[in-house]
């Protein structure tokens, strides 16, 4: 659906997309006759533990050489520590396990180093519970450099050309933004500003309103702008005003303003008395829409598209 990978930076080893650690055969472990981490769990109290926490040991093994990593690890030693770290943070003790299935890397990190880049979050003045959000939602973001946290805040704020109260709402709201390929991003504000031609303010808008743009699927952004400007002849001006609109499936957009230019309703101008917002026309459920915005019943609406 979409062209944007988190990938697990170089300290996790090396640097791998998430898919392409799922397609990795895991090298084999300790005993060649086994393949599987489930095979160790009796005889590691690490693995044991951290199956009791709610890991996916199915789940780690798909990750290049995150096996390894746990069966080198002693709970004690290494893993408590850090499991203290992240509750810290504020992950919640039941999204422990799921945390350290997608991210079981953070296991062998120093946790200087995690301290230290958290300590670089709350000097930015993210505040505790904005970070446990991030990091819950973005599980790889503390195993990033801070140079790196640092120059990706900067390039948003750089290139979007927003204040640094901005910037960070939008890392909040899609904390991604800061561990995942930076190609794509450029890719998406090039294709907004080139092919879609929205102007350099209205993208800013457009992205603080719906951050996802910017790690959207690019077939997908192109083909919904064309439907919505080319075909229903909504300005860009309006389409910045309500940017979720980029949010909904192409095929839902469609069907609905087929049917209200089957009844004659299709009328996206504000100055007009018969006005329906694009928040109106993709947000309500089908009957709403039917009822309150089509002035019809489901039904006609379901034979309607049964026509299409």
């Amino acid at each position: 659906f979409s062209d944007w990978d988190e990938i697990p930076p170089s300290s996790a080893l090396e640097v791998i997309s998430e898919e392409e650690a799922v397609q990795i055969i895991a090298e084999p472990l300790l005993p060649l006759q086994s393949s599987t981490l489930r095979d160790y769990v009796d005889h590691s109290e690490t693995l044991a533990k951290l199956v009791h926490l709610g890991v996916d040991l199915s789940q780690v093994e798909k990750r290049q050489k995150a096996g390894q990593l746990l069966l080198t690890l002693d709970f004690e030693k290494d893993v408590k520590k850090i499991l203290l770290f992240l509750k810290d943070v504020g992950v919640e003790d039941n999204q422990l396990g799921p945390f350290l299935t997608k991210n079981p890397y953070i296991l062998g990190e120093d946790l200087e180093d995690l301290e230290t880049r958290v300590a670089y979050l709350k000097s930015k003045k993210f505040g505790k519970s904005e970070i446990a959000q991030m990091v819950s939602r973005a599980p790889y973001l503390l195993l990033f450099s801070v140079e790196r946290l640092d120059n990706r805040l900067g390039f948003f704020k750089n290139e979007l050309g927003l204040s640094v109260k901005k910037t960070k709402d939008l890392v909040i709201r899609l904390p991604r933004l800061l561990t995942g390929k930076i190609e794509s991003v450029k890719e998406n504000l090039q294709v907004c500003q080139i092919e879609l031609g929205f102007q350099r303010n209205e993208i800013q808008q457009i992205v603080c309103k719906t951050p996802k743009i910017l790690t959207a699927s690019k077939k997908r952004l192109k083909q919904t702008f064309d439907y919505l400007h080319n075909i229903m002849g909504i300005p860009h001006h309006m389409l910045t005003r309500f940017p979720q609109v980029f949010n909904s499936k192409l095929l839902r957009i469609r069907e609905r303003h087929m049917f209200l230019a089957f009844l004659g309703r299709a009328q996206y101008d504000p100055a007009q008395p018969s006005y329906i917002s694009l928040d109106q026309l993709v947000s309500l459920p089908d009957e709403v829409f039917c009822t309150e915005i089509a002035k019809a019943s489901m039904q006609d609406f379901e034979n309607f598209l049964k026509t299409l």
